[in-house]
């Protein structure tokens, strides 16, 4: 995938073409990920756009008695920095409900359950989301029986961290009528123990037996928690978030809170699909730079298979820990109706795909899009196709995705979490091809950086160390983890800047630092490209620009 070039004006023409700028950065430390100038001190804003690049003495006289001029004192600043794969609204709710994050053993796990059922009258649902069983001992997942001990007058439905399983407690599983005679349905799991009895744990399709149940979020729940999620994500110093599948409500509040000003994030969406938002996008037509180029909506984003650590990633062989392949959650036939029918109308497709058989799979449906669909019937002839998450790939697909022009969205996180049991789940061999960045760099694709927020914490500063770190949080690694798969620094920042940028067809507009170019900033307390890998978790962002507004400071400048 060759990223279109971009001629520079000079900084002293483009200033003065547009009068005095409105605000200027000087005495930064300026990473601008543009090959052609990729260090600087200053720039120049106006009309929300970069004007100058450059020295702060080259920069400084653009100024008049109406320039805004910031001193960063060596502060460091970077494009403006965009999580690729972010659940925004996901991220929100998990502020607002349960937040099971960080319950290390079974024991805190339940003590949080148990504090919130004091709290809840009988008969009210318990909802949250974000426990992981991989550092408990036994990492066993959880009972109905153990949540009854607990919570024998509530209904309990609670998500796992990767949000494709969710434990239920027997309130709830007498509420969705699921017995030992309940049937698993298509691309999903009820698991049973020995007896055949359910245990209460749901997997991918499976959880929506109970989830249907669930009282639905109201529309002011809906707006708390996306508001929620933009505000952290600003703070955090992400100034767009790729957002990967909404219905249309959740579309409808996106576009309103962001049209009134109470949402100033950028956020480029993608529609559930398929289905009805799906069907919808393909007969309207893509929506581009829209509420002052921060909405765009012109991808369907679909499903392949489920997570590794629920065991639902579909594996072209079993698990090595378990009599199972996993699965497949969309049937084959509708995911390739639709790729043509989105291929034809100028939609992009981006497909969740985690095992090797489901990468394999995509890969096979786009190649058959492609070659039904030819060039000249499309209404966008390079469609730039995603896989989100690529994480478990076959040796012989790797060099497919750059052949098919596909791009791999994934998520340093992910490796660095699934560190802990990625190699039971897979065993030693399959590992080669887990995560594996540079394999895929070295084939020429480029891998548009994400978080997978709320399935990971989402701070940007996480991601930047796992890529290029490849160790736990605590410095840890694992044999036959393979470390050569790290990225250089160089790398990690274009996967957070550049190459979402292109992955959104917008590195024309934004991705580095440049003259003419979208004046998106994030500046950080320290400069990650040259401190050791272990502070890079202890830097912290200090400011958000998107257009030229400060939209976050934490000094209040």
């Amino acid at each position: 995938m060759k990223l279109l070039a971009r001629s520079a004006l000079s900084f002293l023409l483009a200033g003065t073409a547009l009068g005095a700028p409105d605000i200027l950065f000087v005495n930064g430390n300026v990473h601008t990920a543009n090959d052609a100038q990729p260090h600087a001190e200053a720039l120049a804003v106006t009309g929300g756009r970069i004007t100058a690049v450059g020295s702060s003495a080259e920069v400084r006289p653009l100024a008049d008695d109406k320039t805004r001029v910031i001193d960063l004192d060596g502060q460091t600043v970077l494009p403006g920095l965009t999580d690729a794969h972010c659940h925004i609204f996901g991220v929100g709710e998990r502020e607002l409900t349960l937040n099971l994050e960080g319950t290390k053993t079974r024991a805190a796990f339940l003590a949080k359950v148990k504090e919130r059922v004091a709290k809840t009258p009988p008969g009210k649902w318990i909802t949250g989301r974000g426990w992981i069983e991989t550092f408990w001992r036994p990492p066993e997942f959880p009972t109905a029986a153990e949540l009854d001990e607990i919570a024998p007058d509530n209904p309990v439905f609670l998500t796992r961290a990767d949000g494709h399983a969710a434990a239920a407690n027997s309130v709830a599983l007498r509420i969705a009528e699921i017995t030992a005679e309940t049937e698993s349905p298509f691309g999903g799991e009820i698991l049973k123990d020995k007896t055949g009895a359910p245990t209460g744990m749901l997997v991918d399709r499976a959880k929506e037996l109970v989830a249907k149940h669930v009282p639905a979020a109201s529309i002011a729940d809906k707006e708390e928690a996306l508001l929620q999620g933009a505000k952290r994500s600003l703070a955090l110093g992400w100034c767009q978030v790729q957002n990967p599948g909404s219905d249309l409500a959740e579309i409808e509040i996106m576009r309103r809170l962001i049209d009134d000003g109470r949402v100033k994030l950028r956020i480029y969406n993608a529609v559930s699909g398929p289905g009805e938002p799906a069907d919808r996008l393909i007969k309207e037509g893509a929506i581009i730079d829209a509420e002052d180029a921060r909405f765009t909506q012109r991808t369907i984003k679909c499903y392949a298979d489920g997570a590794l650590g629920s065991r639902g990633a579909a594996l072209l062989d079993q698990y090595a820990d378990a009599d199972t392949s996993g699965f497949l959650v969309t049937k084959e036939k509708d995911l390739s109706q639709l790729f043509e029918r989105a291929l034809r109308a100028g939609i992009q497709i981006q497909t969740h795909a985690i095992g090797d058989r489901a990468n394999r799979l995509v890969l096979d449906l786009y190649a058959a899009a492609f070659k039904a669909v030819p060039s000249k019937e499309r209404k966008v002839a390079e469609p730039r196709w995603r896989i989100e998450h690529a994480q478990v790939i076959s040796a012989p697909d790797i060099p497919r995705f750059t052949k098919l022009g596909v791009i791999p969205s994934m998520q340093p996180s992910h490796a660095i979490s699934d560190l802990f049991f990625a190699p039971a789940r897979l065993g030693q061999k399959r590992l080669a091809g887990a995560y594996a960045w540079q394999s895929l760099l070295k084939s020429g694709a480029i891998i548009p950086g994400g978080s997978d927020a709320p399935v990971e914490r989402g701070e940007p500063m996480i991601e930047f160390y796992a890529a290029v770190a490849r160790k736990s949080l605590d410095g840890e690694s694992k044999e036959g983890w393979h470390p050569e798969q790290a990225v250089t620094r160089e790398q990690a920042l274009k996967m957070f800047t550049l190459w979402p940028a292109y992955a959104a067809f917008e590195e024309k507009e934004k991705g580095t630092l440049e003259v003419g170019k979208r004046a998106d900033l994030t500046i950080l307390s320290a400069d990650i490209m040259k401190i050791p890998e272990p502070e890079i978790l202890q830097t912290r962002c200090l400011m958000t620009v998107i257009a030229g507004e400060i939209v976050f400071d934490s000094e209040r400048r």
